[in-house]
């Protein structure tokens, strides 16, 4: 039987359609990049939202990022890219939001206003996601650096019946916070703060931040309270690898055991204000210490937030 040219062409059409969808590679995830505004207390908010466009639309986890408080943005450090979080999220389908500060200040007042409600701001940034149908209720994380990681600590304190878990990296959390940080619920917890840091003592006292002086916990205080909250029976230390010699210093992780959620501490013996295996994103000249090179800090805090706590 013969085949006419165009019952050829065609089948040949189709069985190329048919070959496409079977080999087809997956579509790679798109970034899309906007800017959530909200009015807190007569004053408006902004914040940097990162998420990536998937086939299936989804309820997701979020992780919401605190800046240092030395007159930064959300929008800067996001734009420095030093903790590398959007490459993480591309890969896990993670949201990552990065709220501003007033005028670069962590509850900062002007002159004859009350100080911004930063709590409440991180509180309505959140419920709005939970209501555009972004966020995952049960998948909402907290995480901050220096003057945002005492920040972070204290909302997630504060609101334990929202957050998942809490991150914080070289912070402590600052001693008139302490009788009132009593979270009502187990948090997944992790810090990540060095024993030489200049400007945040491990050991507890006046912190010397560019933003000001204040007195803090120190670090074992600062995990204290939040391995009460998860009925922590106890540690175990783990020593890793000192896979750079040169950097001065080394890391232990202590993990809390026999907790309802998992809590840890990575001391950097020998660290300082910096953020292990990342460029410093908070110095604007001042002596941070030594850099650890033999953990990245930020991938570490992001895989404890989203695999540990079980996000």
């Amino acid at each position: 039987m013969r085949v006419s040219g165009f019952r050829v062409r065609a089948i040949l059409a189709v069985a190329f359609v048919l070959a496409a969808g079977i080999f087809a590679v997956p579509r790679t995830a798109e970034a899309a990049y906007g800017r959530v505004s909200l009015t807190v207390g007569g004053l408006k908010r902004t914040a940097t939202l990162v998420e990536f466009e998937r086939l299936k639309k989804r309820r997701r986890p979020v992780i919401i990022v605190l800046h240092g408080g030395a007159g930064g943005s959300g929008a800067g450090l996001r734009a420095r890219r030093s903790l590398g979080l959007d490459a993480f999220a591309r890969n896990t389908g993670a949201v990552v939001v990065y709220p501003d500060a007033v005028d670069g200040y962590w509850g900062r007042a002007k002159p004859g206003q009350p100080a911004p409600d930063d709590a409440g701001f991180v509180r309505a940034l959140a419920s709005k996601l939970i209501d555009q149908g972004i966020a995952s209720r049960r998948h909402i994380y907290i995480a901050g650096i220096s003057g945002g990681g005492m920040l972070a600590m204290k909302i997630a304190c504060d609101n334990s019946d929202l957050f998942a878990g809490v991150g914080a990296i070289i912070a402590n959390l600052p001693a008139e916070w302490a009788a009132s940080c009593t979270p009502t619920k187990p948090l997944a917890f992790m810090l990540i703060n060095g024993t030489a840091d200049p400007m945040i003592p491990y050991g507890g006292g006046p912190a010397n931040m560019p933003e000001g002086t204040r007195d803090v916990l120190s670090t074992e205080a600062t995990v204290a309270v939040f391995s009460k909250a998860a009925e922590c029976t106890g540690q175990r230390s783990q020593v890793v690898s000192d896979r750079d010699k040169q950097d001065g210093s080394k890391v232990t992780i202590e993990h809390g055991t026999g907790c309802k959620a998992p809590v840890e501490l990575v001391r950097v013996d020998g660290g300082g204000h910096t953020i292990p295996g990342r460029r410093s994103t908070s110095t604007r000249g001042a002596v941070v210490g030594a850099q650890n090179n033999d953990i990245d800090g930020a991938r570490m805090m992001w895989d404890f937030l989203l695999k540990r706590s079980g996000g």
